[in-house]
């Protein structure tokens, strides 16, 4: 299983905040690290110093790190053009030496569209499909060809679809719990699939119909990885684990219910589980970027438990 770190740092994290937490779980053997993709910040915590561009913090970290991989969990389709964004994530997966993944999603924080003025249409789901269907299209032209397209969003006209990623095929993530478009469209155009902040039995009932969506368009279901993200909160103690809740604006009474949450030995736990249900990869959710010691902790007493995959 791969075990990577996820934050969010809109809820109020500097660049050098995310820097050292990358640089940490790289240090700690992680496998990767991933942000949100946000310019608001959600309840009322303190969002200062402000919002972060995910894909600019994402072109730093690329040239401060050496082997983790590096992604979105997910960008937004609304908040960028797709041929932008496709030679963003190509220039900042040469950047990382071929290190980038790229999670993209329809977007549903309408509050932070409003705040900026970015327009947030009421349909998306056929935005995203037409931005992954331009962003890999971008990608897979053979050099000297052109690409074009047509369709109900955006139109390409002779495009010279440069520049390439390092990795052909640059990973890409497609999620949700959507029971329809979305496994329809990660079967499609991902090479992973990803669950998160729901319960196992919603996870298990995922991944099935996303296996069921690639077997509908003959794809094999194996070569979909399946992935789960969840809110996580480890300690040795009882005053530590209500510390770290507090931190985050977590309620005691009700994180443990779906989370990883608990001692060291319960989230192992926990994430077998999570393996026994299918997923190759999980992301944890650590708000608190600052707290480096949660991490210290998750890489002793949690990482070497862990079968790790090839």
């Amino acid at each position: 299983m791969e075990l990577c770190i996820f934050t969010e740092p809109q809820q109020g994290a500097s660049y050098d905040d995310q820097l050292a937490q990358a640089r940490a779980t790289e240090r700690l053997g992680f496998d990767g690290w991933f942000r949100s993709d946000h310019y608001l910040a959600m309840g009322d915590g303190d969002p200062l110093p402000g919002p972060t561009d995910a894909w600019t913090t994402l072109a730093g970290l690329a040239r401060e790190t050496r082997g983790i991989r590096l992604g979105t969990l997910v960008s937004s389709a609304t908040f960028r053009h797709p041929s932008v964004l496709a030679i963003q994530v190509a220039q900042v997966d040469a950047m990382s030496g071929g290190r980038v993944e790229l999670g993209l999603g329809t977007g549903w924080f309408a509050e932070e569209h409003e705040a900026y003025g970015i327009p947030f249409p009421v349909q998306r789901f056929g935005m995203l499909e037409e931005q992954l269907e331009v962003v890999t299209g971008l990608w897979t032209t053979p050099l000297g060809r052109h690409y074009d397209f047509t369709g109900e969003h955006y139109r390409l006209v002779q495009s010279p679809a440069l520049p390439k990623p390092v990795q052909a095929p640059l990973p890409i993530i497609v999620g949700g719990a959507g029971p329809r478009r979305t496994p329809a469209i990660a079967a499609r155009f991902a090479s992973e699939y990803n669950i998160g902040f729901r319960d196992e039995s919603i996870i298990a009932a995922s991944f099935d119909r996303v296996r069921r969506a690639c077997d509908e368009i003959g794809r094999d279901p194996g070569s979909l990885r399946t992935s789960v993200a969840l809110p996580t909160v480890v300690a040795t103690s009882d005053a530590d684990y209500l510390r770290r809740l507090d931190a985050i604006g977590a309620d005691p009474d009700t994180f443990a219910e779906i989370n990883i949450a608990g001692s060291p030995a319960a989230a192992v736990d926990k994430l077998l589980r999570l393996r026994e249900l299918g997923a190759d990869r999980v992301y944890l959710q650590l708000v608190d970027l600052r707290d480096l010691d949660h991490l210290e902790l998750i890489a002793a007493e949690v990482l070497p438990h862990l079968p790790h995959l090839p």
